[in-house]
């Protein structure tokens, strides 16, 4: 048995599970809401304040999908309840964001500056500390859509292992070559 999918879920107080006859499962919570549709093999079974997912039978598609099932799910209870963050340092001399509404505004060392529109679900900040590096903070209720937009700014200057420069996750480690030895005389 998956010993994810076989997980009980907790449901707070704060929040509303619907599960249409589609198998199409709705989420509410104080955060927003999240709809996501279910395999009509999988089976929702919502106990008074528990929701789990069983499968028919134990074939490896079951399988994969009892514990993917459960993991969205677990992920959009979690998001409509507390939300998800992820920060992204941008490391480079002159390297500059800024951000204005849903518009963040790059200056990563290209000719010309790049306007990212972020979607109305993502909050977006931006804070520089003089000595520090620029820190991009998206903030939202979808861990899908925030993971992707993130790694969507990152893809616009990955980090290089040489001098460290890009846009890297906060606490990211990136590991680093020594670059051209010394010409040695001999």
């Amino acid at each position: 048995m998956s010993r994810i999918g076989k997980m009980p879920i907790n449901i707070p107080e704060s929040v509303k599970i619907e599960v249409s006859k589609g198998n199409e499962i709705k989420v509410k919570g104080p955060k927003g809401e999240l709809t996501e549709n279910v395999q009509p093999e999988i089976k929702i079974v919502i106990k008074g304040n528990v929701l789990t997912v069983e499968r028919p039978t134990d074939l490896k598609r079951h399988k994969s999908m009892h514990g993917l099932y459960r993991m969205l799910i677990a992920n959009m209870v979690e998001g409509v309840t507390n939300g998800y963050k992820i920060e992204l340092e941008v490391i480079g001399v002159g390297y500059k964001v800024n951000s204005q509404g849903q518009k963040l505004e790059l200056n990563i060392g290209f000719s010309h500056d790049i306007v990212f529109i972020i979607p109305q679900e993502v909050k977006v900040k931006t804070e520089t500390v003089k000595g520090k590096p620029p820190v991009i903070i998206l903030e939202s209720h979808d861990k899908q859509l925030i993971g992707q937009l993130a790694e969507r700014i990152r893809k616009l200057r990955k980090p290089e292992p040489y001098k460290g420069k890009g846009i890297k996750y906060k606490g990211e480690v990136i590991r680093r070559k020594a670059g051209k030895a010394a010409a040695t005389e001999g």
